[in-house]
């Protein structure tokens, strides 16, 4: 896997983000790492490497009936693909996606259908045209996506592993209990939304960008979220309070009582894990890079279920690496994400749209 280095040839210059000096080298701070990460020399850019890619992969909610299929029936290797998830799983996982079948909706399959089908289309775009990423990230399940995809977890443990994440997240808080929604305003400050809703039993679930950010809580309380939400950024910058149709408060507080039991399940399989490529993926809980370390990796997934998914500081870490990120999966939410702060994100949602990008050679 490539990781650019500051100072190597072959770099470019694009729009970045907010940044300070030290010692005459910018360094831009992301998330919950210990370590900045160097960018340019000069105040105002960054330095990527052209020909590194990135592939991201969105999370749950981009599932649809249906989706994989055409890389399903025109790729060999996509219906080897599923033929392994189903025996990992003792599921006709094809079926579950392609049929008129409601356990899609259903979170503990839901999960591994979806990691099952990013990687389905990530093998087909191998196989077919030849490309492959150098550095891969996922919002919130998809970071499992991506962790099979740079070959950390191997895609028969993390099928089980996401349908154990499932039917734990679901068992955590009664159906109707828990809920979320999406605060949309420009400039969006996450930490002041922090603050407003401290004394409610309501956390700052997703950072997905800069206009988007998703509260997650109790569900009689997300009313009095979104009025303050609207109080805090009204005006200039009005504010729209979207509920999401999610069956539990993710990312939230009350996914705490769930990280040991999903920590043991963790144990079980981190053995096999080829941590030497971690750090070419990006962690939600981290908002920079995993280690090279199972413990860590394994930590860093567990956190993760009751934290909050730092998705603007890895898309801004990505694009510190990567020349050109495109986005595979069934949906294509993470493009839009992409934009808000300056970076161009391709998405592949199916066969056409691969053909339309990938046929030329990019």
């Amino acid at each position: 896997m490539s990781t650019p280095a500051p100072g190597r040839r072959g770099f470019v210059r694009v729009r970045a983000g907010s940044q300070r000096k030290e010692n005459n080298t910018s360094t831009f701070k992301i998330g919950n790492g210990d370590e900045p990460v160097l960018i340019a020399k000069q105040q105002g850019e960054r330095m990527i490497e052209a020909g590194v890619k990135a592939a991201v992969f969105p999370g749950q909610g981009s599932q649809r009936q249906g989706m994989g299929k055409d890389f399903y029936d025109e790729i060999p290797v996509c219906r080897q693909t599923f033929e392994e998830a189903s025996d990992a799983l003792g599921l006709d996982v094809a079926a579950i996606c392609f049929e008129e079948d409601a356990r899609l909706h259903l979170t503990e399959y839901t999960q591994p259908c979806l990691v099952a089908t990013d990687t389905a289309m990530l093998r087909g775009l191998a196989e077919k045209y030849g490309w492959k990423a150098d550095c891969f990230g996922g919002h919130s399940l998809g970071e499992f996506s991506a962790l099979v995809a740079a070959g950390v977890m191997p895609f028969a443990d993390a099928v089980r592993i996401v349908r154990t994440r499932g039917r734990l997240m679901q068992e955590a808080v009664p159906v109707g209990a828990g809920a979320m929604a999406a605060i949309i305003a420009e400039g969006i400050d996450a930490e002041a939304i922090r603050t407003a809703l401290a004394d409610l039993p309501v956390d700052v679930a997703n950072i997905n960008s800069a206009n988007q950010v998703v509260v997650s809580g109790e569900a009689a309380a997300l009313p009095e979220a979104g009025n303050r939400c609207k109080e805090l950024f009204s005006g200039a910058r009005p504010c729209r309070v979207v509920p999401l149709n999610v069956s539990a408060p993710f990312h939230s507080r009350f996914m705490k009582k769930i990280e040991e039991p999903f920590r043991e399940a963790l144990k079980q399989v981190s053995g096999a894990w080829n941590v030497q490529n971690a750090p070419c993926v990006t962690s939600n809980y981290r908002g920079g890079f995993h280690p090279a370390d199972a413990d860590g990796i394994a930590n860093n997934l567990v956190c993760q279920l009751s934290s909050s998914v730092l998705w603007r500081d890895n898309m801004q870490a990505l694009a510190f690496r990567a020349g050109a990120i495109y986005e595979i999966g069934p949906g294509r939410p993470l493009r839009d994400f992409f934009k808000t702060v300056g970076v161009t994100c391709e998405s592949v949602t199916g066969l056409a749209a691969a053909e339309k990008i990938f046929a030329g050679g990019s």
